[in-house]
C-alpha cells in the first residue's frame, strides 16, 4: 500500500530555501532579524549577505560597493538606457522600462564581465596545473580567440581610450591586496593581459570596466554568472534615473534616432505590380 502524501511537507521541500525564514511576525534573512539589519546593514552589504550567505567584511563590502557604484550609467546612447527611454515614451510604467532595458543586457551588452571572469578562471585553472602566469595567459588568450574569435572581453572601449573608471577600481584592488583583503591574483592576470595585448599590437589595449569590475568581483569570490547579475543591480540604478527622467519630458513614441533624421533604405528601387503580376497573384 502506498505510504499518504503529507502535502505540506512535500510543499515545503517544494520551496525550501537557506535565503529567507519568515512566520507572522518574524522577518529573518540569512539567520539574522530583519529589524536588526535596518539602519545596521548597507544595502551593498546586504546584497553579500543575500548572496553569500554571512556578512562581508568592511574590506570586502568597499571594494562591492565601488564596482557598483561605477556601472551604475554609460549615457542614453548605451542600449539598455535607450530601451529604458524609449520604453517610457511609449506608455510603459517605470517597472516595465526597467524590465525591458534589463533584458538586453544579455552576452552582447552587459555579459563581457562574465566572459572576463570565465576567461580569467581559465587562466589561474592552466596556473594551479603549474603553468607560469605570462605562459598561462598566452595558452589561454590563444585558446579562447581560435574558438570565440578575436574581441577579448574585459579590454578596449569604443568610446574611451582609457576608461576612467578602470584605473581607479584596480588601486583599490591593489591597495585591498597590500591589507590582505584579496590576493591580488586576478588583478595580475588583466594587467598580464593587458601587457600581451600590447605586445602583440604594438599599441595599448586597456582594461575597460567590464575588465576591472571582473577583477574586483573575481578577488572577492564571485562566480562569473553571478558577476553579472550584480553588474545588473548596478545597471538597474542608471536604468531608473533615465527613465524616471523621461517620464517628465511628455514625450510620445521615442525611436531610435530622431524623426528629422533619414535611416538608409538598402531594399529594391520603387516598383508596381503590372497587369501579369497580379494575374498570377
Amino acid at each position: 500500500m502506498d505510504k499518504p502524501i503529507d502535502a505540506a511537507a512535500l510543499a515545503a521541500d517544494y520551496w525550501s530555501t537557506a535565503i529567507i525564514d519568515i512566520h507572522p511576525g518574524s522577518i529573518r534573512a540569512r539567520g539574522y532579524p530583519i529589524q536588526e539589519l535596518i539602519g545596521n546593514v548597507s544595502f551593498p552589504q546586504m546584497i553579500w549577505l543575500m548572496l553569500r550567505g554571512e556578512l562581508p567584511s568592511a574590506g570586502q563590502v568597499r571594494l562591492l560597493e565601488a564596482a557598483l557604484v561605477a556601472s551604475v550609467d554609460h549615457g542614453p546612447h548605451a542600449p539598455s538606457i535607450a530601451i529604458s527611454r524609449m520604453a517610457i515614451s511609449c506608455g510603459l510604467p517605470l517597472n516595465g522600462a526597467m524590465a525591458s532595458a534589463l533584458n538586453t543586457l544579455d552576452d552582447v551588452h552587459g555579459g563581457a564581465g562574465q566572459q572576463a571572469i570565465e576567461l580569467f578562471d581559465a587562466i589561474v585553472q592552466r596556473m594551479d596545473s603549474g603553468v607560469a602566469l605570462n605562459a598561462a595567459i598566452e595558452q589561454e588568450l590563444d585558446a579562447f580567440i581560435a574558438v570565440r574569435g578575436k574581441y577579448l572581453p574585459g579590454f578596449g572601449h569604443r568610446f574611451h581610450p582609457i576608461d576612467p573608471r578602470a584605473g581607479r577600481l584596480l588601486g583599490m584592488v591593489d591597495e585591498a591586496a597590500a591589507q590582505g583583503i584579496v590576493d591580488g591574483r586576478y588583478a595580475a592576470i588583466a594587467r598580464g593581459i593587458e601587457a600581451l595585448l600590447l605586445k602583440r599590437k604594438g599599441r595599448p589595449i586597456p582594461m575597460n570596466i567590464d575588465g576591472a569590475t571582473a577583477v574586483v568581483y573575481a578577488e572577492l569570490g564571485f562566480a562569473a554568472e553571478l558577476a553579472r547579475g550584480v553588474f545588473c543591480l548596478s545597471r538597474a540604478v542608471g536604468i531608473l534615473a533615465h527613465a524616471w527622467e523621461q517620464r517628465g519630458r511628455n514625450e510620445r513614441n521615442k525611436g531610435p534616432m530622431p524623426r528629422q533624421l533619414p535611416y538608409k533604405y538598402t531594399g529594391a528601387p520603387e516598383r508596381h505590380l503590372g497587369t501579369g503580376e497580379a494575374e498570377q497573384g
